[in-house]
């Protein structure tokens, strides 16, 4: 080796002994942070009163499902729904929560009020609720989540909750340590950000730069939360454990009746079902239509289904050249026969979607229940109007410059109605000319692929979204989010971004519907996405669980009232090993 060659040698494993002690030393700061934090959760616990002992109190319930929580009860960079459902109604704490009826309700604001001009709104907080490390949760630490939530760098998913309200430090304002107050333009649904935003800590996390938070080893590996339930343990794609919070206020209903909640990732189907009729779980969140019929005829569990906010949906990647055409996105959706889809995998439990207005929101519009039809030889006409054409005979569609038609289509691992939709979709495509290749991904690393706009690593991925009541699609469809984390498609048009900017300004719910008609008729045009399905929510709940409410606003939604007779609780031991 030359002299120059050696030097270069010596300067690379310098870099790379360099790069080693820098990645030690933040896996060391990540433990000292977390060791720090948990003894202070564990000395502020000791100081517990005694555990009740009246019947209702005590036992561990086991819930599962096919995902890991991904980032965890990070609520500032969390894009998971389960996520947000433990963040809501677990860990943590929103200023509001719905209740029954979908009205917004005090939770950690005892209450709230509004401006004359509706451009103040101010939060009165409890001033007993505490973080599980001892510290109360204070204004503070809503001033802190605010100024974090709008901070470009976070990279907060939801943007768009925060479009009409003032951005940064004008925007809120620390009247007292329990009274805040926001400044917004008047808009419709302005509460409904409160209750889908789990308020951090700002103790812990202030230090924290922004564009760090995401790595930050809080949300996976240390939440500290201020909710029902403590965080125990987190075992890496097994199980999340959380404790009973005995300080949770009686205002609020008190200590939880469980003493332990735990959420095992399961990532088959049918072992989840096993698991559910042997008594081994207690909630079996999402279960499969295929499988409703076997929990309804079980003696050891029973099957509830409601309307869910969610839709199930292939998104194009719009940077590529296949997808770039809404005529190709409109001819893909008329070539899948998506009645098929709804009939083999849903069950019933379910109907077509054109668009990602759900049946119970007030602005579905049954006029779209029709939407695409299904109908290949227009899709086949359509293609070749858009310039894909089967040009050298060998059946697969080519574009001008003789790039076939062939494309990824990525669905998540665990999740088999979707890796059949995948299958569904390759096969009617194949019919057109075009070449499909399922690809099941697992799920965080999905996500990330989704979600980070450096990357946007796929072609198609058979997908779900969770719609927030207060309805505003502008982090998917705006041209300003196509960078930002759920811009998957890249969509960039106008007249979407002139409807979006316009619908969040119009409280009054009359004069609205027209223009919601207006919007859902051009995402039909534009087909952002192959809407499938609006599918209903299937839980496998255990006959043992008592009082457990799943319905619109969620699965886990009064997780801290479930209880468990004293003659049907398991071990704590057995339970936490399975």
């Amino acid at each position: 080796m030359s002299l120059r060659g050696q030097a270069v040698a010596l300067v690379a494993a310098a870099s790379l002994l360099a790069a080693a002690c820098a990645g030690e030393r933040a896996r060391s700061t990540a433990d000292d942070f977390c060791a720090r934090a948990l003894a202070r959760v564990d000395s502020f616990f000791a100081t517990a009163p005694a555990a009740l002992t009246d019947p209702q109190h005590g036992g561990t319930a086991v819930t599962a499902s096919y995902g890991e929580i991904a980032d965890g009860m990070n609520g500032l960079v969390s894009a998971d729904y389960t996520a947000s459902q433990f963040q809501s109604f677990v860990n943590l704490m929103t200023l509001i929560e719905y209740d029954a009826e979908l009205r917004p309700a005090p939770y950690l604001a005892r209450a709230w009020e509004v401006s004359d001009d509706e451009r103040e709104l101010t939060f009165y907080l409890r001033d007993d609720v505490y973080w599980h490390d001892g510290t109360q949760s204070t204004a503070y630490d809503v001033e802190f989540t605010y100024l974090r939530a709008t901070d470009p760098a976070t990279a907060f998913p939801n943007a768009s909750y925060w479009t009409h309200y003032v951005k940064g430090r004008e925007g809120v304002e620390v009247l007292d340590s329990f009274t805040v107050k926001l400044r917004m333009q008047p808009h419709a649904e302005f509460l409904d950000p409160w209750r889908a935003t789990a308020i951090m800590p700002r103790h812990l996390l202030e230090d924290v730069p922004p564009a760090e938070l995401k790595q930050h080893p809080f949300g996976t590996r240390c939440p500290v939360g201020n909710g029902p339930f403590r965080f125990i343990e987190h075992r890496q794609d097994e199980a999340w454990t959380f404790g009973a919070n005995p300080f949770f206020p009686a205002g609020l209903g008190g200590r939880p009746y469980l003493d332990r909640l735990l959420y095992r990732i399961i990532l088959e189907q049918t072992t989840l079902l096993t698991e559910l009729l042997t008594g081994n779980i207690d909630l079996y969140v999402g279960v499969g239509p295929s499988q409703g019929k076997e929990v309804q005829a079980s003696q050891a569990a029973e099957l509830r289904h409601f309307p869910f906010r969610q839709y199930v949906f292939v998104v194009w990647n719009a940077r590529r050249p296949q997808f770039a055409d809404p005529r190709v996105r409109r001819a893909l959706t008329m070539a899948v026969n998506r009645q098929t889809i709804v009939d083999a995998i849903l069950q019933g439990y379910g109907r077509i979607a054109n668009a990602g207005v759900p049946p119970f929101h007030w602005a579905y519009d049954p006029s779209f229940a029709g939407g695409l039809p299904y109908d290949p030889k227009g899709a086949a006409k359509l293609l070749e109007e858009a310039g894909w054409i089967d040009r050298d005979g060998d059946g697969v569609r080519e574009n001008a410059d003789g790039v076939p038609f062939r494309f990824t289509l990525k669905s998540n691992k665990g999740n088999q109605a979707r890796a059949d939709i995948a299958e569904v979709v390759q096969a009617n495509l194949a019919e057109l000319g075009i070449v499909v290749e399922p690809q099941i991904v697992e799920w965080a690393t999905l996500l990330n692929q989704l979600n980070t706009p450096e990357l946007r690593d796929f072609d198609g991925v058979v997908m779900a979204w969770v719609v927030d009541f207060n309805l505003d699609e502008r982090d998917l469809f705006h041209s300003q989010s196509a960078e930002q984390p759920y811009g998957w498609v890249g969509l960039e048009d106008p007249r979407v971004d002139r409807l979006l900017d316009t619908l969040p300004l119009v409280a009054n719910r009359e004069e609205a519907i027209p223009l919601w008609r207006d919007y859902q008729t051009l995402i039909v045009e534009l087909q952002p996405y192959m809407y499938l399905y609006f599918s209903e929510r299937l839980d496998g709940v255990s006959r043992r669980l008592r009082d457990a409410v799943m319905d619109v606003r969620g699965d886990w939604v009064n997780a801290r009232q479930w209880w468990i007779p004293p003659e049907e609780r398991r071990e704590r031991g057995r339970a936490a090993a399975r």
